[in-house]
């Protein structure tokens, strides 16, 4: 099996964030359980064993999809990962400022952060919603398409951001809301830092992955 090339995963220390903590425990006891070696997980999954040991030990962010492939190679569901995390089980989940997950999508290669604000924990997923923040005015950014609805709402900074093949002026307070298939995405940071939300509604629930 192929690797995963290594600049889809993004070196951070995590470890003082308790989501991290949390993944990289679970995903050790499940491999331990199984009686699976870091070399074999690592090969079922397609990422290479030095990115699987920091992942376990908190210190890598790493994708949604990366994860699902973890959960795949220890023979669980993808909640089975989130199981016992500490959140709420009843109407509400809190994240505090600072301990959104830090995921990797292809967009973080030009410049994009992504802090996933809320989590999922089912099979499937309904909305994802994200804090994204722009810091390079100088790069060009890929046009993404997914299912479903997207909503932005800038935060802070200036942008100029495509859908299909018109652009919109985008400042501090102002929405924009599209259909996630058409081609859309940041076309000229026109006054940086920019900080965004973006939350994505599917019409259907999905499976935990998203392009993105």
């Amino acid at each position: 099996m192929a690797l995963k090339k290594e600049t889809e995963s993004l070196p951070a220390d995590i470890s003082n964030k308790s989501l991290g903590r949390h993944l990289g425990t679970t995903i050790r006891q499940l491999r331990l359980q199984h009686g699976l070696t870091i070399a074999e997980v690592s090969e079922r999954a397609g990422i290479s064993r030095g990115m699987l040991s920091k992942i376990e030990n908190s210190l890598a962010a790493t994708s949604l999809e990366t994860l699902e492939q973890l959960a795949n190679a220890l023979g669980v569901t993808l909640a089975k990962l989130f199981q016992n995390y500490n959140l709420p089980r009843g109407a509400a989940q809190l994240v505090k400022n600072g301990e959104g997950m830090e995921v990797v999508r292809r967009g973080t290669r030009v410049g994009h952060t992504y802090l996933l604000l809320a989590y999922d924990q089912g099979p499937h997923k309904t909305f994802e919603p994200f804090l994204i923040s722009l810091e390079d005015a100088g790069e060009n950014f890929p046009s993404f398409e997914h299912p479903g609805t997207e909503f932005i709402h800038m935060l802070e900074g200036q942008l100029e951001y495509r859908v299909g093949e018109d652009t919109f002026v985008l400042n501090s307070g102002d929405s924009l809301t599209f259909r996630g298939e058409i081609p859309h995405g940041p076309e000229t940071l026109m006054q940086t830092p920019i900080k965004f939300l973006a939350i994505i509604h599917y019409d259907s629930p999905i499976s935990e992955h998203t392009d993105e």
